[in-house]
Order: C-alpha cells, then structure tokens, then sequence
C-alpha cells in the first residue's frame, strides 16, 4: 500500500514540475513583454531652446508632459548660435527653438530640420537695463555709453547669442559701436549679460525684456528699449535626424497651440 503511494507521489511531482516551469516562463515572457511595450511607447525627446526661454519652456515642458505622459522633455538651454552649432555636429537633438529666425534658417539651408513643421511661435524686445546701484549717473541712452564714466558694458556674444546680435545692430546704426567697442563684456548668453549687471560689475547690459522683467528687478534699472531694424522672431521646427518625430511635432503643436501661448505670455512674450 505505502509502495503505490509513493508512486502516485512521484507521479504527480513529475506532473507538476513541468507545469510550474511552463507558467513561471510564461511570467517572464510576459514581463519581458510588457517592459519592451512601456519602452517602445515611452520615449524621451531633446529639446534644445534659446537662453532666455528657460522659465517659459520649463513651465511648458512640466504642462507638456503632464498631457503626454508617454513622452519626457529634457530641455537644453543656450544661445541660439551654439545650440545650432550643436545641431549642425549631430548632436541629438529632437526639436529647436530659436531666438533668431538666421540660426534657423542656417539650419534649413542645410536640410536639417523638417520644413513643414517650421513655425514663428514669439516676438521679443531687445532693452539696455543699468545696475540699481549706479542709477542716478548710469546711462539712459545709447549715446551716453560713450562717457567717461561707461566703463564697462554686457552684451551677449553677437556670433552666437541673438540679443547681442541685434543689440551690436543697434549701436552700429547709433554710430559709436566703433567707439565703446573696448569697453564691451562678452557673455555666452542673455542670463549671463544679465548677471553681469545685477552684481554691478557692468555698467549697463543689454538683454530681452523677457529675461529683465522675469529677474531680480530690485537690482537693475530697464533705462531703454532698443530700437532694432527688424523683427525679433522666435521659430521652433523639428529637426530631421529625430528618432521620434511625431512627439517632437506634439510638442511643437503644444508651443504654438492655446496653452503653450499663454505660457509664454505670462513671461512677457509676445506674438509673432
């Protein structure tokens, strides 16, 4: 009687195992599956924009991916000239906004991004803003620069920031570029221009009135609004070489669509 018990036991134990083994392979054929469908629908795309979008892309991008939950945003931020300049080497990037429409259209020359998603999504003013603590002698016009007393002014690099680019534009057209040319700070973008004057180590910088109106305004003085000879645009496209194109044109559509504009109206932006 023991004898067959023992047999009916190891019967059944040779029944089971495979059975186990079958289901427990199952599992991890079905986790493996499930884990490559999240990778394959989750997707991270690069979004390389001008300096002084930082505060309004970051607010953008946290709405972005709050409404597209399958697609993260990692945004780098830089003068429009260097994040082209990047482009142009390979780096991988998804989408571009520029604060000039010359870097983008660079890249268009050169068949790097995808013309049809190319679009003009903000307009921008170019100001000369003075350290508080030099108010009452500090410049209140471009002529003044010339003084004596101007020894040092911030404006970002002309080849690669658009805000030193247009504000060089605009001392050239007053005729004393020439002149205070010795006297200029480079800076590698608007943010930095912009720390330059708030710690007074300049006499006068020249920024957005995006960047001075977002930032520590208990440090500087606006003292004028630049007069420049065109239009600040800002265009955004997808690049070309993007691995996920289509979520790259969603968050194209996202800036120029209803929210992203009031996004980027609350930090004193304005149309194009």
């Amino acid at each position: 009687m023991s004898g067959r018990r023992e047999k009916s036991d190891r019967k059944a134990k040779k029944l089971i195992l495979p059975a186990f083994a079958a289901i427990l392979c199952l599992a991890v054929l079905t986790f493996i599956a499930v884990s490559h469908e999240t990778e394959e629908e989750t997707a991270t795309i690069t979004v390389s924009a001008a300096a002084s979008l930082t505060e309004a892309f970051t607010d953008i991008a946290r709405e972005f991916e709050a409404e597209n939950p399958d697609t993260k945003v990692e945004l780098n931020f830089a003068g429009s000239g260097t994040l082209r300049k990047q482009i142009e080497s390979g780096a991988p990037v998804d989408v571009f906004a520029s604060a000039s429409e010359s870097d983008m259209d660079l890249l268009s020359g050169k068949g790097l991004i995808e013309e049809s998603s190319r679009r003009d999504f903000a307009a921008n003013t170019v100001v000369m803003v003075v350290p508080e603590k030099n108010r009452s002698e500090s410049p209140k016009k471009l002529e003044d620069l010339t003084a004596h007393s101007v020894e040092k002014i911030a404006i970002g690099n002309p080849e690669t920031t658009p805000a030193g680019k247009y504000a060089k534009h605009a001392l050239e057209d007053a005729g004393i570029w020439d002149e205070i040319e010795s006297k200029v700070i480079p800076g590698e973008t608007v943010k930095q221009v912009l720390t330059y004057v708030e710690t007074g180590e300049v006499d006068a910088g020249f920024v957005f009135i995006t960047d001075a109106e977002n930032c520590r305004k208990d440090l500087y003085e606006i003292a004028l609004t630049v007069p420049v000879n065109e239009s600040i645009i800002y265009p955004i496209a997808v690049i070309n070489e993007s691995s996920s194109k289509e979520k790259a044109q969603k968050f194209v559509n996202f800036v120029i669509g209803k929210r992203g504009q009031e996004i980027l109206a609350e930090h004193g932006f304005k149309k194009p």
